[in-house]
């Protein structure tokens, strides 16, 4: 298996950079909302939003990295407005709970559609990289604005993501110890065996990486956030987490968890009657995950 280190490199860890140019808060319905415009090191703007409780104490927070589901035009607005997938918006619930809660638009979606994800996925493999390494990247640097924040506890920030965004969630965490804990919905499987049966295609050109899986598979990758908690969220109907891909990768993770000592930080929920979006107790699990490891009460 790939060390964590050299994971760091492919995935752009640390070669990207976010530059705060300007920022607008809002109190709405006993939360605050931050809209913060970001800049990229090449220029583009960058949408930023931020829900957190109005009392200002520094508080644990949540990197969230949202979805993809064809809709270009939702990006980090998945926060406030929700998208299908979802049962409804997270950020308000979560700063309900004391928790902050970041969001960004990855390149192509919300604020970033003039350039489409096809036209910079194929420059950027060209170039020898990836989209999905520089949204990492850019998430890493999200992060790092976000761990600066004076109503942030920066020693207590999770991630969470569903679909792409659980992706890059847990790959993320992979290699940033900085994040204490992972929530992931809808997208844990393994890749190979999603090549063996054609459903790789599935996933969008963003996620192409040459050569990831000649270094780690994507339960060795999951491993590596152990010991840290970590949740995944599956349907057996789900065309990208089919049960045969997700054993594939689930007997890789819990190895790595058995090795750490803590089998029991790695928590699976799995539906058998359900598809690529969220559930009722999905939600329930997530909300849960969190109250445990992240909110106030549980300092």
């Amino acid at each position: 298996m790939m060390a964590a280190p050299h994971l760091r490199n492919l995935f752009e860890i640390g070669q990207h950079e976010l530059f705060p140019i300007s920022e607008e808060i809002t109190d709405a319905d006993g939360r605050i909302v931050q809209r913060t415009l970001f800049e990229t090191a090449d220029g583009e703007a960058v949408r930023g939003l931020l829900t957190r409780p109005v009392d200002g104490v520094p508080a644990p927070a949540i990197l969230y990295i949202h979805a993809h589901g064809g809709r270009y035009d939702i990006g980090a607005d998945e926060l406030l407005r929700g998208r299908p997938a979802l049962q409804d918006p997270l950020g308000p619930v979560l700063a309900a709970m004391g928790l902050v809660t970041l969001a960004i638009d990855m390149p192509a979606f919300g604020g970033r559609t003039a350039t489409g994800e096809s036209a910079r996925a194929k420059a950027l493999l060209w170039r020898g990289r990836s989209l999905a390494g520089q949204m990492l990247g850019e998430q890493a640097a999200a992060l790092s604005w976000l761990r600066e924040q004076p109503y942030v506890d920066r020693s207590r920030i999770g991630v969470f993501g569903i679909s792409m965004g659980a992706t890059l969630g847990y790959w993320l965490a992979a290699v940033d110890a900085r994040l204490c804990c992972v929530a992931q919905l809808c997208c844990y499987a393994d890749f190979g065996r999603l090549i063996e049966t054609g459903a790789h295609d599935l996933h969008g050109i963003y996620l192409t990486i040459p050569g990831l899986l000649e270094r780690a598979s994507n339960g060795e990758i999951a491993g590596l956030i152990a010991p840290r908690p970590q949740l995944i969220g599956i349907g057996d109907l789900d065309p990208l987490t089919p049960p045969g891909a997700v054993d594939i990768a689930l007997s890789a993770t819990r190895a790595a968890y058995r090795a750490a000592g803590v089998p029991d930080n790695l928590v699976l929920h799995r539906e058998a009657a359900s598809g690529h979006a969220e559930s009722l107790a999905m939600r329930k699990a997530v909300l849960d995950f969190f109250a445990r490891h992240l909110a106030p009460e549980s300092r």
